[in-house]
């Protein structure tokens, strides 16, 4: 439902993360990439330029990254950068995290998405009650989950980001409606055993010696 776009906490700026240098590839400075969008094609057009999170400590920090190609090779996204132009370069810049200024009137194209900085801070209300804020949104291959914080203990849930839990997004109303299974914001009571436990009664019949004769009635 998200477009896996994260807003980041970066100062002075509203910006979106979209990509994570997840590895070298080739010899020739190539990254394949992690996306935190659903444009790929369109945020690493050549001459896109990104922010970098790095730490303070590598030679690439407070610099920037400019696309000089961006391609598909076996459904991986990969990328080319200015000033990177081989294996060893593209090694300091591992599990760089890429960001983009943006636009926060810009809204998604598809009806059902929304920016992750949209999202984050908006009241989670279920049954017409707020119970929670949602953290922050984390973006897995299978799903997006939403990570609540809930009211109260500030304990944090995580809920999948689909229709059936998350029917409704109400950007300009500041919530979003839930409907979650039960369990998900509160622990379920212990389940009654199967087998009750017996009577005193019971219990001492049990526990009385039986006779390998058969019983007779008497005349």
């Amino acid at each position: 439902m998200t477009n896996g776009e994260t807003a980041g906490a970066q100062p002075a700026k509203t910006q979106l993360r979209v990509g994570r240098l997840v590895k070298a590839h080739g010899l020739k400075g190539a990254f394949k990439l992690e996306l935190y969008t659903d444009d790929p094609d369109g945020r690493f057009a050549p001459g896109s330029t990104f922010t970098l999170q790095v730490p303070e400590s590598s030679p690439w920090h407070g610099r920037e990254l400019t696309v000089r190609e961006f391609r598909w090779m076996n459904s991986h996204p990969v990328a080319f950068f200015e000033g990177v132009d081989d294996r060893t370069a593209a090694e300091e810049l591992v599990k760089a995290i890429l960001w983009i200024d943006q636009d926060t009137s810009e809204a998604p194209a598809e009806d059902d998405a929304w920016y992750d900085h949209q999202l984050v801070g908006l009241d989670v209300v279920r049954d017409g009650a707020v119970i929670g804020r949602v953290a922050r949104v984390d973006h897995f291959p299978a799903q997006d989950l939403l990570i609540v914080k809930q009211s109260g203990d500030d304990r944090e849930v995580l809920v999948p980001f689909v229709s059936a839990i998350v029917p409704e997004v109400d950007i300009a109303g500041g919530r979003v409606v839930v409907t979650p299974p039960a369990g998900l914001f509160e622990e379920l009571p212990p389940e009654p055993d199967d087998e009750q436990e017996p009577t005193s009664e019971q219990a001492s019949a049990a526990d009385a010696p039986v006779d390998d004769a058969p019983t007779h009635s008497e005349d």
